[in-house]
């Protein structure tokens, strides 16, 4: 709507048409809603959880010598920048927030997910 605001109408009624027609016609799916209500509860049932020590920056040597991390994979440095470990607390480990649904663009989703092989292809 900020469109209206900064060129006025006529002329704004086009990129408004533009956008509700694009939404008109895009692919419909509660996936999104669905992860994140899945991710709310799992914070509701499990609480504040540690975030593992190999995701933790280690500016200094005591962070180091605690493990912070250690063992971490910088996914950029792997083929299609994609390294198979987990990003979850271990009290969670394997969780799985989002389900792509069965429609053309979600389809593509899970494609481009089945690449990694067993870490996401359950989705």
């Amino acid at each position: 709507f900020d469109v209206v605001h900064k060129i006025g109408m006529p002329e704004g009624r086009i990129p408004l048409s533009q956008t509700a027609i694009y939404l008109a016609t895009s692919a419909k799916s509660n996936s999104a809603y669905r992860a994140i209500e899945d991710a709310l509860e799992a914070v509701r049932r499990h609480g504040d959880l540690s975030v593992p020590l190999h995701l933790r920056n280690a500016p200094t040597e005591l962070m180091k010598e605690l493990g912070y991390a250690k063992n971490y994979k910088y996914a950029h440095d792997f083929e299609h920048n994609f390294v198979a470990q987990e990003f979850l607390p271990q009290e969670i480990s394997g969780s799985c927030f989002y389900s792509p649904q069965d429609n053309l663009r979600e389809k593509e989703i899970s494609r481009f997910l089945e690449r990694w092989g067993s870490k996401y292809s359950e989705v």
